[in-house]
């Protein structure tokens, strides 16, 4: 995952680091009357809530929290997931409610764990969110709307302005429901950050939640990861302390004895299950952390090849093409990877959160010229949202948009004669579309009404002066208000002799549907609450249904 994978510290970084323990402390327990008494005035209870702690990044806390939320819900209790910070470029947009009428973006895992709940999605699940452009700068989303003082603003400093905001967001949903089911991030035993936490043992004490401590076992060291964070954490917070949960197990678990025996003498904290490596599970991996394993076999009759470049974003959304039988997913970052490609095999171009600085990084590798290549052999080009945007002859950043002044104009991969204009303004929203005449490559899609959402900042048209030229994209897809948010080569040229084999969107979610799926590759993967339901029975059989039950007492 070098090279894709984001620092598994920065998550924990971006909390802020200045603010006193004392000051977090003192305002925690503001808050915790405040919700108290709001519960008994209203004369409801608040929700029992379960947390998912891990010892890593990558231990597999969405996961595990996303099949909990289907457990639960399958109890006949109104559940919801929560996460008070996330960060991650995996985004999806949710609709508005009485609480937060404008809705925006939260992080997919959240929107996932909705769903698995049979909830609504909504922001308050997910009140922080921080979209990485760069190492050393993310841009900040507060209950859906991006906080441009707080993007602004110096890593530290920031826990104490959102937290009010979080707990907030929190005892809503404790109030309005049975169980909430919160994700940490990262790891809770970062000392040199408990004093500013907003995301970890913080939400944990406010809540009184009964927590789960995940460790991955395959990387190894899972026993010294599981006692090092316990002894690291604040004695009181121990107490919160549930169980430990060993996760992507391969082999005879019998053979871990007698370790896990060892460990509760240790730290008076059981081993409540050891779960087996579930590769191919069906839900998308988050917080920058994905399985770039290839799938499918040499004899796959279509490849789909996933440029996958530094500042990646929504790369979720392929995640049902890894499912589907016949085809073989490769994420790639070398031009020598599209070599051996034919024209009956596809490269997508996913979303970028800096398109500017990852359309250079894709020159530098000489990415563009194979891809353009591949369009000239027949070969079907897909670019989605900042893929879209390189798929064009130009890139234009006058103000700096994206490089925070800096200014990222330059030439695009040019299969496409359209140009982008970036601008302040963001484009988020959940869109219903409709699908042009298509011919070519695209042609099962004509007509086709398809759902999705779109999140940029730039805004794309035809090139004017080829235009005057004859050099015109087909609109090939419209909004719900008759607006192009896609195009295609819809003629033949002297540079790329196949019509209709490129294809640019702004729309994300189109690889998700099942029934585009079924035209364009005959076979669509088993559907999503399906896949919630598996990894309800998957926990029901390794925690057992009295173990779930009772982190609910």
């Amino acid at each position: 995952m070098s090279g894709i994978r984001q620092d598994a510290g920065r998550e924990e970084s971006l909390q802020g680091q200045d603010a006193s323990a004392q000051g977090a402390q003192r305002q925690e327990v503001a808050v915790q009357t405040d919700a108290a008494q709001g519960a008994k005035g209203s004369g409801r209870l608040l929700a029992r809530c379960v947390m998912v702690l891990g010892c890593t990044s990558g231990a597999g806390k969405s996961w595990l929290t996303t099949a909990l939320c289907r457990w639960y819900a399958r109890q006949g209790l109104r559940v919801v997931p929560f996460k008070a910070q996330n960060m991650s470029n995996n985004a999806r947009v949710v609709g508005g409610t009485a609480a937060c009428p404008d809705g925006g973006e939260i992080g997919s895992a959240q929107y996932f764990q909705a769903l698995a709940a049979h909830a609504e999605p909504e922001v308050r699940m997910n009140p922080l969110l921080l979209k990485p452009e760069a190492d050393t700068r993310s841009q900040v989303v507060v209950l859906g709307q991006v906080e441009a003082e707080l993007t602004a603003m110096p890593w530290r400093g920031r826990s104490e302005k959102v937290w009010p905001q979080i707990a907030a967001a929190l005892d809503a949903l404790r109030a309005e429901n049975d169980v909430v089911v919160i994700e940490g991030a990262g790891s809770p035993a970062e000392i040199n950050l408990m004093g500013s936490d907003v995301v970890n043992l913080r939400v944990a004490r406010h809540t009184q939640a009964a927590c789960l401590l995940v460790a991955d076992i395959d990387r190894g060291g899972a026993f010294a990861h599981l006692y090092g964070t316990w002894a690291l954490m604040p004695e009181a917070d121990r107490a919160l302390l549930r169980g430990f949960v060993l996760n992507k197990f391969r082999g005879d678990a019998s053979l871990l004895a007698p370790a896990p025996e060892m460990l509760q003498e240790m730290t008076g904290v059981p081993v409540l299950a050891t779960l087996p490596m579930w590769r191919g599970h069906g839900l998308p991996e988050e917080d920058g952390v994905f399985d770039d394993a290839p799938t499918g076999g040499e004899e796959a009759a279509v490849t789909v090849a996933i440029v996958a470049y530094p500042r990646i974003s929504n790369l979720d959304e392929f995640e049902p093409l890894r499912q589907l039988p016949g085809v073989r997913v490769r994420w790639v970052r070398q031009a020598r990877q599209l070599a051996a490609l034919g024209p009956q095999d596809w490269i997508i171009l996913p979303g970028s959160k800096s398109t500017s600085a990852d359309l250079q990084w894709l020159r530098s590798q000489g990415l563009d010229a194979a891809i353009r290549q591949h369009a000239v052999r027949g070969g079907k080009v897909l670019g989605v949202c900042g893929g879209l945007q390189m798929l064009g002859e130009a890139v234009i950043d006058l103000d700096g948009v994206e490089a925070r002044g800096a200014g990222g104009n330059g030439p695009g991969i040019g299969l496409l004669p359209l140009v982008t204009l970036f601008e302040s303004r963001k484009t988020v929203c959940r869109t219903q579309a409709r699908f042009a005449g298509l011919q070519g490559a695209w042609a099962p899609l004509a007509g086709m009404r398809v759902d999705g959402y779109e999140i940029h900042m730039g805004q794309t048209a035809p090139h004017a002066a080829m235009v005057r030229t004859g050099h015109v994209a087909q609109e090939a897809l419209h909004d719900a208000d008759g607006q192009a948010i896609g195009w295609t080569n819809g003629a033949a040229t002297s540079d790329i002799p196949h019509a209709g084999n490129v294809l640019g969107l702004y729309l994300h979610g189109l690889l998700e549907q099942p029934a585009v799926l079924h035209a364009l590759f005959g076979s669509a993967p088993v559907s999503l609450d399906t896949v919630f339901e598996r990894a309800a029975d998957f926990v029901d059989e390794y925690f057992g249904a009295p173990v779930l039950r009772g982190l609910l007492d």
